[in-house]
């Protein structure tokens, strides 16, 4: 059960959502365990960002949550990669502007009970 949250100061069209959507499912296997399957993607966009107290630059803040307790740092590294180059090319949002925030929990809910 992972979601990838994107928050981003630019715009994104319909058909960047798709193509991003579709790289974050292939970038969740890096997770061992994760699959596009049950990736949720929500995107959020034209949203003002201010990094180093600047908002005239693309920024992006990515949030990825996952089901379980223990990933390996090596996943993380590897998503964080995938996610950077991912916004890079399709919403040119420079690296060095974006954040990315994991969090893994044990408490999960879905439909209408918890794991």
């Amino acid at each position: 059960m992972p979601v990838i949250h994107t928050h981003v100061s630019t715009s994104i069209s319909v058909e960047q959502r798709e193509r991003i959507k579709t790289a974050y499912g292939k970038a969740i296997t890096a997770v061992p365990g994760k699959s596009e399957g049950w990736l949720m993607c929500p995107f959020e966009s034209d949203m003002p960002i201010y990094f180093a107290g600047d908002d005239s630059q693309p920024a992006a803040y990515v949030e990825v949550n996952v089901f379980g307790s223990e990933v390996p740092k090596s996943a993380w590294e590897s998503l964080t990669k995938s996610i950077m180059q991912i916004l890079d090319t399709e919403l040119s949002i420079p690296q060095d502007r974006t954040y990315i925030r994991y969090t893994a929990t044990k408490d999960w809910g879905w439909n209408g009970g918890n794991f």
